[in-house]
């Protein structure tokens, strides 16, 4: 289990952890990032907001909001 921070570009994981109150919670959840949601790392650069794609959607987070969630690093198995 890592930080989606940690994750490098190419890389993919299960969401098995988000850390936060109650509003940031609803934030991540209200854009379907929730447990057991697949990602992949499209972009992470140093000092810029990462990409992900996750639900056939692109999802720009900050770096911030990025540390409160642990991912499981592996493949989603319906590819």
């Amino acid at each position: 289990m890592q930080k989606l921070t940690e994750l490098q570009e190419g890389e993919s994981g299960r969401i098995v952890g988000i850390e936060g109150d109650r509003r940031y919670l609803s934030r991540v959840t209200s854009i379907g990032l929730n447990y057991g949601c697949w990602l992949e790392m499209v972009q992470n650069v140093k000092n810029r907001p990462l990409l992900v794609y996750g639900r056939d959607t692109m999802i720009a987070l900050n770096r911030e909001e990025s540390e409160r969630i642990r991912v499981e690093v592996g493949h989603d198995e319906s590819e």
